[in-house]
C-alpha cells in the first residue's frame, strides 16, 4: 500500500530526526527472510538502542540529503532495512550478528558522519568494542596504579605484623 504525500512527509521527518542524532547508519538487504526472523532482529535492535526501519529508498535519500550521511545515497539500491544508532558500533554489531546467523540477510554498506563504508568496513566496525566496553577498560587501566599503590602501602604494616608474630612464636617455642 502506497503512502500519500502527508504520510511520506511524516516518514521523512521521522527518519531525518533519527539521522540528525545518528553516529552510524547501516544498510542491509533482507530478501527472503521470514517474519519471525525479522521480528527477532527488531527485538534485538530495540534492546541495543538501534532504530531499525524498512523505508523506501527515495524517502531515506531525502532524509539524509544535506547531512554528513549524504554519501550513503549511492548505496541505496534494492529492498533495504536501515539501522540507525547513536552509538557508532551498536547498529553494525546488531546487524552483523544477525547476518552471521541468517544467510539471506546481507549487509550492503553503511556510513559514519562524512565517511561511507562498504560491507567489509561495517564488519570491521562491528568487531570493535562498544563504548561501554571501552570505558570499562579505560577505568580499569586508570584504577590499576592506584590499586597497586594501596596494596604496596598495606604490605608494610602487614610484613611488620608477620615479623612480630614470628618472633612471638619463636619465644613461645623456646
Amino acid at each position: 500500500m502506497s503512502l500519500n504525500l502527508e504520510e511520506k512527509k511524516a516518514v521523512v521527518a521521522e527518519v531525518s530526526e533519527q539521522v540528525s542524532k545518528a553516529q552510524a547508519i547501516v544498510l542491509a538487504e533482507y530478501c527472503g527472510l521470514q517474519v519471525g526472523e525479522m521480528t527477532a532482529l527488531r527485538k534485538k535492535a530495540r534492546q541495543s538502542g538501534v532504530y531499525l526501519r524498512v523505508v523506501k529508498n527515495t524517502l531515506v535519500r531525502r532524509a539524509v540529503d544535506g547531512t554528513p550521511f549524504s554519501g550513503l545515497s549511492s548505496q541505496m539500491v534494492g529492498p533495504l532495512v536501515f539501522g540507525i544508532s547513536t552509538d557508532p558500533v551498536a547498529a553494525a554489531k546488531v546487524m552483523s550478528e544477525f547476518a552471521k546467523a541468517n544467510e539471506k540477510f546481507a549487509i550492503k554498506g553503511g556510513a559514519m558522519p562524512n565517511h561511507v563504508m562498504d560491507a567489509a568496513g561495517v564488519k570491521a566496525l562491528a568487531s570493535m568494542p562498544s563504548r561501554e566496553e571501552l570505558l570499562a577498560k579505560l577505568l580499569g587501566t586508570m584504577q590499576a596504579p592506584i590499586a597497586q599503590f594501596v596494596r604496596t602501602l598495606n604490605e608494610v604494616p602487614t610484613k611488620f605484623v608477620r615479623g612480630l608474630a614470628a618472633v612471638r612464636d619463636q619465644k613461645q617455642v623456646a
